[in-house]
């Protein structure tokens, strides 16, 4: 198609300022969604239960054929708070500072709290 002869000069100046602008905004959205993209694929899943070495695990081989699934663990969560407590106890048991006051009042709250998560399990087996 031809452009009337009084816009042309008009369109191709226009048409040189955005282009630089257009190829900016396209590499800066390329940028983003393999950014997004490498997020996603980096991101893996924490287990319920703590990581147990593969030397630890016995060989498929060794188990009899007959021998039912184990039972999946009732409470895993619950379990999972009771081990993140007590890292966090040790954690402020053996810190340098007192955290501004706060430390013997979060030792006696953890306590309280392993305390409690206990009872839960108590009363689940009940």
């Amino acid at each position: 198609m031809d452009s009337p002869p009084g816009n042309s000069g008009t369109r191709e100046k226009i048409l040189n300022i955005m282009e630089p602008t257009m190829k900016i905004k396209i590499l800066s959205l390329s940028a983003l969604v393999i950014l997004a993209l490498a997020l996603c694929l980096s991101v893996t899943t924490t287990p319920a239960s703590p990581k147990v070495p593969a030397a630890a695990v016995p060989a498929a081989a060794s188990q009899p054929a007959a021998a039912p699934a184990a039972l999946p663990e009732p409470h895993p969560e619950i379990r999972e708070a009771i081990a993140s407590l007590r890292r966090a106890k040790e954690h402020l048991e053996h810190a340098a500072h007192d955290f501004g006051g706060h430390r013997v009042e979060a030792i006696k709250a953890i306590d309280e709290s392993l305390h409690q998560l206990q009872d839960c399990l108590k009363f689940d087996k009940d």
